[in-house]
């Protein structure tokens, strides 16, 4: 069967719009390539910089803390002595001074009895503030050796928690590192993701238009194998499926269309 007269021309004309279309490749670089996809987020290159300076932040108070382990023998930094008062001397000193004064008024009393019952200056007297004496001098001992313990005792526990408040000080920069660098981190990629589905769109609405002729000359085509009865309706495109593949595939259903303008 010979191709109509009337649609000699037309399958002409879209003979050499495929041809021109064949022959023409498309430029894919207007929607492919590294500028449709998202670069670095400033929020995440900030989490990078924070992370990148805060390490080894910690190691400081760890170092403080490692200082406060151990016996806490000597003088130096981290010893037990540079946690007692500097005024434990004084305490101590004004302490006794009181109780010598109380010591005094019970030699006093001693003295003052033995002259109420005629024995002033005597044997009994002597022998009285003697012990007297003997045992307020081991009070007084006692005394400055309990408020000694007592000041070793709470510098103990002052070094201890010294050493607790390095420990979470260390702990503490730590996690607050790692939470803000997370944060950044996060709110980056959320931005960066919304930038990269409007680089998708973009890419295309490219597409798209590059493909665009292509689209036309398969619907020109298919009109005409429809109207000359060699080809059944294209297929509609699926989204696998690139326009130009299937107008290249409408082209080749519409063969006899071409076996009849020129065999």
């Amino acid at each position: 069967m010979a191709l109509p007269d009337y649609l000699e021309s037309s399958a002409k004309d879209f003979a050499r719009q495929l041809t021109a279309s064949t022959s023409t490749p498309i430029n894919t670089g207007t929607f492919t390539g590294r500028s449709f996809v998202a670069g670095e987020d400033p929020l995440q290159s900030q989490a990078i910089n924070l992370a990148t300076q805060g390490i080894g932040g910690y190691q400081p108070f760890l170092t403080q803390a490692q200082t406060l382990t151990g016996p806490g023998a000597g003088t130096g930094a981290g010893s037990i002595a540079s946690f007692m008062s500097p005024y434990q001397g004084s305490v101590i000193d004004e302490t006794l001074r009181q109780y010598d004064q109380s010591r005094a008024g019970g030699m006093q009393d001693i003295g003052q009895q033995a002259y109420t019952s005629g024995a002033f200056g005597g044997g009994r007297q002597g022998a009285l503030e003697g012990q007297y004496m003997a045992d307020t001098a081991q009070g007084r001992a006692g005394i400055v050796a309990q408020m000694n313990q007592q000041a070793f005792q709470n510098a103990q526990a002052q070094r201890a928690q010294a050493f607790q408040n390095q420990f979470a000080l260390s702990n503490f920069q730590r996690s607050g590192l790692a939470g803000d660098v997370a944060s950044l981190g996060n709110l980056g990629a959320f931005r960066q993701g919304l930038n990269q589905q409007q680089l998708q769109a973009d890419a295309d609405a490219a597409r798209t238009g590059a493909y665009e002729p292509q689209q036309r000359l398969q619907q020109y085509g298919g009109g005409l194998g429809q109207l000359a009865g060699f080809a059944s309706p294209p297929p509609a495109p699926t989204g696998g499926a690139s326009p130009f593949a299937t107008g290249l595939s409408t082209a080749a259903g519409i063969a006899g269309l071409f076996g009849k303008l020129y065999g």
